[in-house]
C-alpha cells in the first residue's frame, strides 16, 4: 500500500529552493502571489507539491503560451503608446 508523504518546508529551504530571498517570500505572502502556504500555529511552511505547481505555472514556458494568446492587437497597443505621451 503506497503512502502520501507531506513534505513541508520553512522559509530558508523553500526559499532556497525557489532561489529567492526570505524577504520576497514575505513580500509574495503579503500581496497574495507566491507558492500556497500553511500557518501551523505561527510557523510558516510550504508543502514541497506547491513550490514545484508555482515553478511549474510561472515558468517561461506556460508564460509564453499564455501571452501569444493574450497578446494586444497592434491598434491597441498604438492606442497605449498614445496615451502615455
Amino acid at each position: 500500500m503506497e503512502q502520501n508523504v507531506l513534505t513541508l518546508l520553512n522559509e530558508r529551504q523553500a526559499a532556497r529552493m525557489l532561489a529567492v530571498s526570505i524577504g520576497a517570500l514575505r513580500r509574495w505572502r503579503r500581496e497574495g502571489r507566491g507558492p500556497d502556504f500553511t500557518h501551523l500555529e505561527r510557523c510558516v511552511r510550504y508543502e514541497m507539491c506547491a513550490i514545484e505547481r508555482f515553478v511549474r505555472e510561472n515558468s517561461s514556458a506556460s508564460k509564453k503560451a499564455a501571452d501569444s494568446q493574450s497578446a494586444a492587437k497592434p491598434e491597441v497597443r498604438r492606442e497605449r503608446a498614445a496615451l502615455r505621451t
